[in-house]
């Protein structure tokens, strides 16, 4: 392990955000993590009351833009300077498109997305200016693949995805590197208690996302993933003096995500005839 670190982590009661905090804690890092409630807080910091001045608590819904654009400015004054950002909170919209209301859409997005850039900006001026830091934005498989019934999930993963990969090319002279951390299946909340799910109303999807919702919610606590062991991914990372602008977590992912690498280079193949066919002449 290289020198203590202090970790900025979003969404600590539970999952990824969880099990990292424990584990930076335990390597002998500082978590300054987020939590939506006061009793949230307390049992945060209660945790790591074996290791005084390790673990901090603070009070906020990353879809309070203001207060989350204030955050940085607290956080350095009162605990110290911020090495890595981890933008975890977030959850899992689950549902037809067609049955699916606009409202789910926005919700969806202002945690997922614009809670993640909030947060982001306000960190961003002190690490450009001190010329080192690493923003880790944990997205999902989903960000890379799709699959029927949470095209709202999925759209705001490739979202986050894109700004990433933009904002790691921005910030490169700076020595800030921007990471896109992207789990498979994990033993988390995602697909219990934390997803939202859309009631079913049409009855022509029933055959094709019935059994996939079905099989979501038997599998839940049963997949694949350790979280504990992407804690520890997560701090080899942060120690790499060169990390990637994207890392995937666990060996599902990367064989949905090599699937569909290969069935994009065999489209682009079958139809660049006419995707070249635009070009002025």
């Amino acid at each position: 392990m290289s020198s203590s670190k202090t970790f900025f982590i979003t969404g600590v009661s539970s999952g990824f955000g969880r099990a990292l905090s424990q584990a930076a804690i335990d390597a002998g890092h500082r978590v300054i993590g987020t939590v939506r409630n006061a009793a949230a807080a307390s049992d945060f910091e209660a945790r790591f009351s074996a290791t005084p001045g390790r673990a901090f608590a603070r009070v906020l819904d990353v879809t309070d833009f203001a207060a989350a654009e204030k955050i940085a400015a607290d956080v350095e004054a009162a605990i110290g300077p911020v090495d890595v950002l981890v933008n975890n909170a977030g959850y899992g919209h689950e549902g037809i498109f067609e049955e699916s209301g606009m409202d789910a859409l926005q919700r969806q997005f202002d945690v997922n997305v614009f809670g993640a850039v909030a947060v982001t900006k306000s960190f961003l001026p002190f690490m450009r200016q001190r010329r080192r830091g690493h923003i880790i934005n944990i997205t999902s498989m989903g960000g890379f693949i799709t699959m029927p019934g949470i095209a709202y999930y999925c759209g705001s993963k490739f979202a986050l995805e894109g700004i990433s990969e933009t904002l790691g090319k921005e910030l490169k002279a700076f020595n800030v590197f921007v990471t896109a951390v992207a789990p498979g299946s994990f033993r988390t909340d995602w697909a219990g208690r934390s997803m939202v799910r859309s009631p079913r109303s049409v009855a022509d999807y029933d055959a094709l996302f019935d059994p996939i919702r079905n099989t979501r919610a038997e599998r839940s606590g049963k997949q694949p993933g350790d979280p504990r062991k992407a804690a520890q991914a997560m701090l080899t990372l942060v120690d790499s003096p060169s990390p990637p602008a994207h890392l995937l977590l666990g060996s599902d992912a990367l064989g949905l995500v090599r699937k569909k690498l290969a069935e994009l280079t065999q489209e682009l193949a079958q139809w660049e005839a006419l995707t070249c066919s635009t070009d002025a002449a």
